[in-house]
């Protein structure tokens, strides 16, 4: 173990190298997708594997780093620090989406229609234009109903709702049972906050499906379609790699890692786990419910 006046300084490592050329090949390759491209289809799952990869590669060698006493208590503080400002970097990635659905939704469709002290707007730019919310589909003359083709909350993402908070829960139990030096309590809270997990996962593509097949609900629809599908998409994904993380923490747990007074790593990932949950609860009210 390193003393309190030495602080470890890591050496030259290529794995963030490898994981911004795997964010470039994600992001540019969804990007593509969007227009039909096969090529950014396969550059987009490829990106995620070498994302994947990179997370277990990168990781695998901090925690070997710090079974073997490499770090101290300044580095368990720096991480800390790093984590907190990461989650709020997270934080400022989806108010952006739900910044995006509230322009659309409370200003620029109201405003196209003329309404408040945008008369003029309406007016010039689209005088048949009436405000409806969600908008699907571009309207004409003719179309000024509100569609059909949306998912009920209290439906699938009610259930999902339910899914998530409980599985904040089990986390919780989880931490508690470590501070308990509670080994099976641990491990148990783990492996249900994973399933939990995987059931979210498997309602939400279930729910994609039938959005797909049965409601005509697609990214392409309108401005609803677009914000429906980026903001509970990027926040599958984010639950996605909770999950990875979580069973990454199990694996550990189970090979007898965390202490009562030294388990930043998982902290960590239940940091992240609980703000995941705090995204959803935001998603059900303003996307689903509202």
């Amino acid at each position: 173990m390193q003393s309190r006046s030495d602080y470890f300084v890591p050496d030259g490592s290529y794995w963030p190298i490898l994981g911004s050329i795997g964010m470039a090949a994600l992001l540019g390759g969804f990007a593509a997708s969007l227009h039909d491209s096969l090529v950014g289809t396969i550059s987009m799952i490829l990106g995620f594997g070498i994302i994947i990869f990179m997370l277990f590669g990168w990781i695998g060698q901090v925690i070997n780093e710090s079974e073997t006493g490499t770090y101290n208590l300044q580095v368990d503080k720096s991480f800390r620090i790093g984590m907190g400002w990461f989650i709020f970097s997270e934080v400022m990635f989806f108010a952006a989406f739900f910044g995006a659905l509230f322009y659309a939704r409370q200003l620029s469709v109201p405003w196209l229609a003329g309404e408040g002290n945008n008369f003029w707007t309406g007016e010039n730019l689209w005088p048949e234009f009436k405000s409806v919310w969600p908008l699907i589909k571009m309207p004409d003359t003719t179309n000024f109903t509100v569609p059909k083709g949306i998912i009920e909350a209290w439906e699938i993402p009610a259930i999902n709702t339910l899914t998530l908070l409980t599985s904040g829960a089990t986390l919780t139990y989880a931490h508690w049972s470590l501070m308990d030096e509670n080994r099976s309590g641990l491990i148990g809270g783990l492996i249900a906050t994973i399933i939990l997990g995987v059931i979210f996962l498997g309602l939400q593509a279930f729910e994609y499906i039938e959005a797909y097949q049965h409601l005509d609900l697609k990214l392409t629809s309108g401005i609803y379609g677009s914000t429906f599908f980026m903001l509970t998409g990027f926040h599958g994904l984010h639950v996605t790699l909770g999950t990875i993380m979580l069973i990454v923490i199990l694996m550990r747990a189970i090979r007898g890692h965390f202490k009562k007074d030294r388990h930043f790593g998982f902290e960590a990932v239940a940091w992240y786990w609980h703000f995941v949950d705090v995204v959803w609860l935001g998603l059900f009210i303003v996307v689903y419910w509202l």
